[in-house]
């Protein structure tokens, strides 16, 4: 990622922290978020994505949701990656069009996924399923 699409992102990325309700930056203190443009190599080798796949990671939680801690690994550290690339990928892009299947990319677009990924994420930090985060809209 170019160095201004990344300052770009990351004013956006701020503006979406900023619009988020107090609740959910008390849950950033004990699960901080990290931005990155993509997953390094050691991400993408533990989660078996090659770079000829057309995987479009957003975010990734790492360490234990709280539902499975236990007394024997009590100083398990969690974060929140959000990854830049994935995010506007997903969102199609800085430039707003539309196809048969509807309009996509755009800044507005690329806010909402920011913010989904963001309650995604940490949603696995307490511990939701794929389904569960679906049924919230946050799949």
């Amino acid at each position: 990622m170019r160095r201004r699409e990344r300052e770009r992102f990351d004013e956006l990325f701020e503006e979406v922290l900023a619009e988020l309700p107090e609740g959910i930056h008390r849950l950033l203190e004990e699960c901080p978020l990290v931005l990155e443009d993509r997953p390094s190599l050691a991400i993408r080798k533990e989660l078996g994505i090659t770079d000829d796949e057309d995987d479009i990671l957003c975010g990734l939680h790492t360490g234990v949701p709280l539902t499975e801690r236990s007394v024997e690994r009590p100083d398990v550290s969690d974060v929140v990656h959000i990854f830049r690339e994935g995010v506007v990928d997903m969102a199609g892009g800085w430039e707003e069009g539309e196809d048969e299947e509807g309009p996509f990319g755009g800044e507005e677009r690329i806010r909402k996924e920011i913010r989904i990924t963001i309650l995604h994420e940490l949603g696995h930090h307490f511990g939701l399923d794929e389904d569960d985060l679906d049924k919230l809209g946050y799949a």
